[in-house]
């Protein structure tokens, strides 16, 4: 078991750098994922902040929505995991990897770290766009480490829910649909942009059993507030999705190819 584990974390490293390196060989791909997070925050966030419609307590709205937007950026890159996934069925890259000794596991924690990745350079983005239109952020070198690991695991939970997908739907079009029909609705139902206290009582209650609340309520505590009070709770309900979600990936993960 322990040698199991030991090979199950080598192989997981070696897959993530894989994919890290390919992502410092194009770096468009950041470039591209960069107008999202701004659109959202200099068009959306600075005209709601106007409005003055949502209630967010002694925090301006643009104060407020930049962890939502921060985990959206996040969720938006680590969904569409699934569809490298079936890219590399469709060159025949995936069915090499399956052959090798590496354990599925390793194969799905090398995407998630992976995704990670490129979700702490897309927080670097949101970071540097608040700072550029003056939102007061408490981003302080003991919050790092929070905020660091709350994206790990945000963005290691909606990986595996996308290698999932990819193993269900087959092909990149349908896959295209089904990242949409996964993403907006799981935004749209947390408190990425808006109170759950505002939301009508059914909402309320798909909210609090959606993992990405609970990303944004973390960071929010983090970078926001400074009430760390429901921050342990939140990162155990993402450790415990992510867990689980991997071990449903490594499952899964195999019949991509059939």
């Amino acid at each position: 078991m322990p040698g199991y584990i030991f090979q199950t974390v080598t192989k997981s490293y070696v897959m993530a750098k894989m994919e890290v390196v390919k992502l410092l060989h194009d770096p468009t791909e950041l470039v591209t994922r960069a107008v999202q997070p701004i659109l959202w925050l200099g068009i959306f966030g600075e005209a709601l902040s106007k409005v003055r419609a949502i209630p967010t307590g002694s925090y301006t709205y643009l104060q407020f929505i930049t962890p939502g937007i921060l985990t959206q950026s996040v969720v938006f890159v680590a969904i569409f995991y699934g569809l490298s996934v079936i890219w590399e069925r469709d060159t025949g890259i995936l069915q090499k990897i399956l052959v090798t000794p590496t354990p599925r596991l390793a194969l799905v924690w090398g995407k998630m770290i992976s995704a990670g990745t490129r979700g702490l350079a897309q927080a670097v983005i949101v970071f540097v766009f608040a700072a550029i239109l003056r939102i007061h952020l408490n981003l302080t070198l003991p919050s790092i480490p929070g905020v660091v690991l709350i994206i790990m695991l945000g963005a290691s939970f909606f990986t595996g829910l996308s290698m999932i997908a990819a193993s269900i739907v087959k092909t990149r079009e349908r896959f295209m649909g089904i990242g949409q029909v996964i993403t907006l609705p799981l935004f749209f139902a947390s408190n990425a942009i808006y109170p759950i206290g505002i939301m009508p009582r059914w909402l309320q209650l798909v909210a609090k059993v959606n993992p990405l609340s609970y990303m944004v309520d973390g960071l929010r505590a983090l970078i926001v507030s400074g009430d760390l009070s429901s921050l342990p709770f939140d990162i155990l309900v993402l450790v415990i999705a992510t867990s689980l979600i991997s071990l449903l990936s490594a499952y899964m993960y195999p019949k991509v190819v059939m």
